[in-house]
């Protein structure tokens, strides 16, 4: 299934994309939250569009698409997770797996604006994968992790550099500000995805692909993050794991390029989907 949520900025409602089509499917009576998830909601989701495939109400045309999930407990991120991309950067490989995490305030729909921060001069673009977790996972053995996946987004895991790396202490301040986490189109759960270890991902700026890799380039694949992640923290159904960013963002070009107002941003991930978000300037009470 692939599933979505349609409608206003935190008003967002149910519903699914069937063959090219957005479907309504706010009578299902629930949105796809922790609750659903931990509640088997996947199942009963699945039953109930069977049942009323036929009767299916189409959204409107020209409806503003979500985030797939609804505001999680948390976005966990995982960093330095391509080999190259961390040359790039200038950074060592690392030994374990980099977290760090994502404010959720961050969440927004894969076609919203992304609006460049306030005093910000080095915000920059990663393409990621993004893992949704459809079980609470606590201490999670790396045989059973992928036990605990509902399925997958495609995730831009915006970051402003300076806050990020140049105003001392942890990535967070540089990861977390308002629309820096574009999800979706569509959460695409996990048995459409054959191996999420291989799969084509890429970003472009204004018509230029600047992002082309691949999954199979992990350090560190699915299970072992899931894993290692619930040995630090309990995932609760709904949570965000993004897993990292091929090469080719904005920090590691010479001399390094960032984002201004008016760029246009696309990306995509192999049967997830693509998305698009123009960046527009900080201004008060937006």
């Amino acid at each position: 299934m692939k599933l979505i949520r349609f409608g206003e900025l935190h008003q967002e409602m149910p519903g699914i994309f069937i063959d090219n089509t957005y479907y309504d499917l706010r009578n299902f009576g629930e949105d796809y939250n922790e609750a659903f998830f931990e509640s088997n909601g996947l199942r009963r989701l699945e039953k109930y569009v069977s049942d009323n495939r036929s009767s299916l109400t189409p959204v409107s045309p020209g409806t503003r698409i979500g985030s797939p999930v609804a505001r999680p407990s948390k976005i966990v991120c995982i960093g330095l997770n391509y080999a190259d991309h961390a040359k790039e950067t200038g950074a060592p490989i690392p030994p374990e797996p980099v977290i760090f995490m994502k404010s959720t305030t961050a969440l927004c729909g894969p076609y919203d604006d992304v609006i460049i921060p306030k005093n910000s001069q080095k915000t920059d673009w990663e393409v990621e994968l993004a893992i949704v977790i459809g079980r609470r996972a606590s201490y999670v053995e790396e045989s059973e992790a992928m036990d605990y996946v509902a399925g997958y987004c495609l995730h831009n895991d915006l970051s402003e550099r300076e806050f990020q790396l140049e105003r001392s202490g942890t990535w967070d301040k540089g990861k977390g500000c308002d629309t820096f986490a574009p999800l979706g189109p569509w959460l695409v759960t996990k048995e459409e995805i054959a191996d999420p270890g291989n799969l084509k991902l890429w970003l472009s700026v204004n018509g230029k692909v600047m992002q082309n890799g691949s999954t199979s380039t992990f350090i560190f694949g699915i299970p072992h993050v899931i894993s290692y992640v619930s040995h630090f923290m309990t995932l609760l159904p709904g949570d965000v794991i993004s897993t990292g960013t091929p090469p080719g963002v904005g920090l590691g070009m010479t001399p390094p390029l960032y984002l201004r107002e008016g760029d246009v941003m696309e990306l995509g991930i192999d049967g997830l989907g693509s998305s698009r978000q123009k960046c527009i300037a900080y201004a008060p009470h937006r």
